[in-house]
């Protein structure tokens, strides 16, 4: 049994890292525009990963985690238990690198709008103010408008281009910003200028909000994630002895690790359901 958990362990280590082994020059399609997972990838900065690769981390992470639980624990219930934490964790990740993109990026796009505000009122065409934001926007964003200006550069289509700007930000902000442009594009007039500095200024206040009440319900995650950690470090601790590892292979041992497993995951996703703050959404057409 020992020998089938090593290449439990094995299987998962390489199917875990099997995206980053394949070659550097091997052909890699974005993920599609539809679809929850697809769309946690493209808001999490990873749209290039598809939905085949994340499913192999998801089943190596499975794997992995298993396997460590039981060589450690010699607990079945307890691998089973790793297993699907294992399994969810790379999507557990993704969520959080969202949030700290989002969070990060928020603060950014007051200076968007004024870096577009200035081109605008200078004379530029929507276009190269677009384009001209790949070397005065903030470093993080500069990327992706660098992109851009490539695009419209070949394509010459603004609608288009913008588009796929926004699918490259993936950030709701960034969609209010883009479709005010393409409106302004499409239909002209006199008060594109005006809108962004409305927008600017909303923009400024829902992020200093945000940052306030975020700072004071940062203890409820805290708790939460204290609150389903300690019982399992300490059920981890007692299976390492013999007799804790028989009581817990027992029928009981076994209902009392898939209860409390059961329990835990509720317990955690209304904690983190009270403290979490209404997110904007996205703007699609």
């Amino acid at each position: 049994m020992t020998f089938v958990w090593g290449a439990a362990l094995a299987a998962g280590l390489l199917l875990t890292l099997s995206p980053w082994l394949w070659p550097a020059g091997a052909p890699r399609v974005a993920a599609p525009s539809f679809g929850r997972v697809a769309r946690l990838l493209e808001e999490a900065g990873l749209a290039r990963v598809t939905q085949l690769q994340l499913t192999a981390i998801s089943l190596g992470g499975a794997a992995f985690a298993a396997a460590v639980a039981w060589l450690v624990t010699q607990v079945g219930a307890l691998a089973v238990v790793a297993a699907v934490a294992g399994a969810f964790a790379p999507f557990a990740w993704l969520r959080s690198r969202r949030t700290k993109l989002q969070r990060t990026r928020r603060g950014l796009w007051p200076d968007v709008c004024d870096l577009l505000i200035a081109s605008v009122r200078a004379g530029m065409s929507l276009p190269d103010s677009v384009a001209g934001l790949a070397e005065s926007a903030p470093v993080e964003l500069r990327p992706a408008f660098a992109s851009a200006g490539r695009d419209l550069a070949a394509s010459g289509h603004f609608d288009s281009s913008a588009a796929r700007l926004k699918a490259l930000l993936a950030d709701p902000v960034a969609d209010r910003i883009i479709e005010t442009l393409r409106m302004a594009r499409q239909v002209g007039g006199t008060e594109l200028t005006p809108v962004l500095r409305a927008l600017a200024a909303s923009v400024r206040a829902d992020a200093a909000l945000r940052a306030e009440v975020e700072a004071r319900q940062s203890w409820i995650r805290g708790a939460a994630v204290l609150g389903v950690a300690a019982p399992w470090v300490i059920l981890a601790l007692l299976a390492l002895r013999p007799e804790g590892a028989e009581a817990y292979s027992s029928p009981e041992g076994v209902a009392l690790i898939i209860g409390g497993a059961a329990v835990s995951f509720v317990a955690f996703r209304v904690m983190i359901r009270l403290g979490r703050l209404p997110e904007p959404r996205r703007w699609f057409a």
